[in-house]
């Protein structure tokens, strides 16, 4: 990086802070309360909660680690992407008008709101683990190496340099903070995306994008198959058929619907409508982010052949760009980096705070949850640049890393969301078997698939998972029913029907599907 580009990323540091604080501000003598900080007031508009949605999403895990899986598989990785955006439309419209009218706040308050304290506990710390050691680790990591890469600055220190600013830029605001400033994040992340996009093509091309475009199809034709037969290498990592009716579903719901991190913006919204236009912007930026972070990865095998890891891609091809627009892109990088970060932060304070420490002192101040919401932000980002190397330094696909480790409970975790949501019977220890079962099984076909004694691809795994858990809950819900005492949940006035926009832009994303997977099936 020439000095041009460390201006850049220093104009973007400092605005994008500024701007956090700003719109995070106090007003009118007024002291955050603890809806203020985890959920923004209950006053975030469809375009914050849109582009938040997304910035909470693409991150290092997504722009270097599905680069990365570009590189090494193809188009085909997009599914993730791709189908996210018809599954995001499925929470809009199913699981919101639940959630916001029962005014939950935190996903393990649903939980006990439905089937008690015992669930709640039990998934409040599942998903504190999940978000410390795994997510938030993944991003450090993953973003510490891009920096390290484009910048020369030592891994460590960039690890460090990127947990701090995250975490001061969330500090003060909370939620707030962090939505209202992901509309800046996303279009420049989307403007440097499309950046290293059209300079990689046009460099494959001779100056002709779509010559280049073609070169790449021409050229890897096995890296734009979206549906992988059983002869292919990576076959076992995107098994076929399960992208579109598999596995890949459960791991998908689970994430957009009942993930802390993602669903708290569209909790934080003034009302459904808005949660729900919100929703809709964000399936259409999910349609358009395998351009950012597939595209670049294949790419990469023309103008960076040969690399030791997957994982090298981006953070390569950044080293082709000009000084000046290098500074840009790599801003954008670093905004995705910060805005997921910061994201996972609030809502790992979100969690404990609400779910664990306000139980535990139940006559706590607002103005001590806060407190105790930021002392918990810089307690797990302090955990997260301990372990990070660790528990990363050695995985050849970060993204693929993560999908695995996540594959052992969302099964389970889809379970007792989808049976609490739509079936009156299910029981608490119908829940408590979903979620227990579905770890003990992956790890018993994880085992099996070490010692060589049997080997099912992560997704099929997912999906077998998922209906034998389904089935022992339903089993055990029957035979031990629930206490009436316990589900306070109501379905009362839950209306299913969208407005008229809803549904056109739900259907422009079938559509819009439907055609890119028949152009490269």
């Amino acid at each position: 990086m020439r000095t041009i580009d460390f201006v850049i990323l220093a104009i973007y540091a400092v605005a994008i802070f500024g701007l956090a604080q700003w719109v995070s501000r106090d007003k009118g003598g007024h002291q955050k309360d603890s809806t203020d900080y985890f959920l923004a007031g209950k006053a975030l508009p469809w375009w914050a909660i849109g582009a938040s949605l997304i910035a909470a999403n693409i991150s290092a895990e997504q722009i270097i680690g599905m680069s990365g899986s570009g590189y090494a598989l193809g188009l085909a990785i997009a599914s993730y992407e791709w189908m996210a955006a018809l599954t995001l439309l499925i929470v809009g419209k199913f699981f919101l008008p639940i959630f916001l009218k029962n005014n939950i706040s935190t996903m393990p308050q649903f939980l006990e709101q439905r089937y008690g304290p015992s669930v709640r506990n039990l998934m409040a710390w599942f998903w504190l683990g999940l978000y410390v050691f795994v997510n938030l680790t993944s991003i450090l990591w993953l973003g510490s190496i891009a920096v390290h890469t484009v910048t020369g600055v030592d891994q460590m220190t960039a690890l460090i340099l990127i947990g701090v600013f995250a975490l001061a830029y969330q500090m003060w605001g909370g939620l707030k903070a962090v939505a209202l400033t992901d509309i800046v994040q996303v279009a420049l992340l989307i403007t440097g995306g499309l950046i290293i996009v059209f300079l990689s093509l046009t460099k494959i091309g001779h100056g002709d994008l779509a010559a280049g475009f073609n070169h790449l199809t021409t050229q890897f034709p096995e890296k734009f198959d979206m549906i992988l037969s059983k002869d292919n290498p990576h076959y076992k990592d995107l098994p076929g058929l399960s992208v579109l009716f598999g596995g890949l579903w459960v791991m998908n719901v689970s994430y957009w619907g009942f993930n802390q991190y993602i669903i708290q913006r569209a909790l934080g919204a003034k009302d459904i409508a808005e949660a729900q236009k919100g929703i809709a912007l964000a399936a259409y930026l999910k349609l358009l982010m395998p351009v950012i972070v597939v595209l670049p990865g294949i790419a990469a095998l023309v103008l960076v052949p040969g690399l030791a890891k997957p994982d090298q891609a981006y953070p390569e091809m950044m080293k082709l760009l000009p000084p000046g627009v290098l500074g840009l892109v790599f801003a954008a990088l670093v905004a995705a980096i910060v805005a997921s970060l910061a994201a996972k932060i609030n809502s790992i304070a979100t969690i404990f705070t609400l779910d664990v420490y306000a139980k535990v002192r139940k006559d706590s101040t607002e103005r001590h949850l806060v407190a105790v919401g930021r002392i918990t932000a810089v307690v797990a980002v302090i955990i997260g640049i301990l372990t990070a190397k660790p528990l990363l330094g050695g995985a050849e696909q970060a993204f693929q890393f993560i999908q695995e480790f996540t594959g052992f409970f969302t099964p389970g975790i889809v379970v007792i969301f989808i049976l609490g949501l739509f079936w009156k019977r299910a029981s608490t220890a119908g829940a408590l078997t979903a979620a227990v079962g579905s770890a003990v099984l992956s790890a018993a076909f994880w085992w099996l698939q070490e010692k060589g004694i049997y080997t099912m691809p992560f997704m099929n795994r997912v999906g077998v998972v998922f209906l034998v858990s389904l089935a022992g809950a339903v089993l055990v819900s029957l035979v031990a029913p629930q206490k009436k005492d316990v589900n306070v949940v109501s379905l009362e006035g839950v209306s299913y029907k969208t407005t008229s926009g809803f549904n056109i832009a739900g259907l422009g994303v079938i559509l819009i599907l439907i055609a890119l997977y028949a152009t490269w099936w």
